[in-house]
């Protein structure tokens, strides 16, 4: 019986677009952007930020050096948030629902430049945080991993005293939903921008 449901953020509850922060980050000077960004995985001092290797002023300076030019923090945040297109409410409104009969947790890959926007009152037209849809959230550069190590989802498990096989894992990354199988998590694996309501009410009713 599922008791907790995990959610992604990029790609499942806000949907990305990572054509548009390359260009976001071309725009920064950044000629290689196409190269170093990926949907899931990050490298370099975009993979060390999200690990929190890196704090946000240190990848602010560094990600200037190889733009060429000094970058201010909200030129550097405005870039990280050209990954996301406008948040749904419908599926707000929905996990909203959901936090009635489950535990709400949110695992992310994410950054303090990303963060910074999705837990303030500008994150939905409702003025509502991500934060205010969920339990907890559980961010890599916090955690100090990012998925799919397996470090990151069991300091999860254990911080919240959830078991794996009473947790719906919702991730669209297939090497995360992978490891989420491995360590005994029910999966359910939707494509970036689609609808997911209807299918997951249908996996919730089983």
């Amino acid at each position: 019986m599922i008791k907790n449901i995990v959610f992604d953020f990029g790609g499942v509850i806000v949907d990305i677009d990572r054509d548009k922060a390359v260009q976001a980050f071309i725009k920064l000077g950044l000629a290689d952007a196409d190269t170093r960004l990926d949907k899931y995985h990050q490298t370099g001092i975009f993979q060390e930020l999200e690990e929190g290797k890196l704090s946000a002023d240190e990848f602010r300076k560094q990600l200037g050096d190889l733009c060429g030019r000094p970058l201010t923090m909200e030129e550097t945040k405005q870039a990280w948030l050209g990954f996301f297109n406008e948040v749904n409410l419908n599926k707000l409104d929905y996990i909203l629902e959901l936090r009635k009969s489950y535990h709400v947790y949110i695992l992310s890959n994410t950054n303090p430049f990303v963060m910074s926007w999705a837990c303030s009152p500008d994150f939905s037209s409702k003025k509502k945080p991500l934060n205010d849809y969920c339990d907890k959230l559980y961010l890599s550069y916090q955690v100090g991993h990012t998925k799919p190590a397996p470090e990151i989802f069991e300091f999860m498990v254990n911080d919240c005293n959830i078991i794996p096989s009473e947790t719906l894992f919702v991730d669209d990354g297939a090497s995360n939903i992978q490891i989420g199988k491995e360590l005994g998590f029910e999966t359910f694996q939707p494509k970036n921008g689609e609808d997911w309501r209807e299918e997951m009410t249908a996996i919730l009713e089983k």
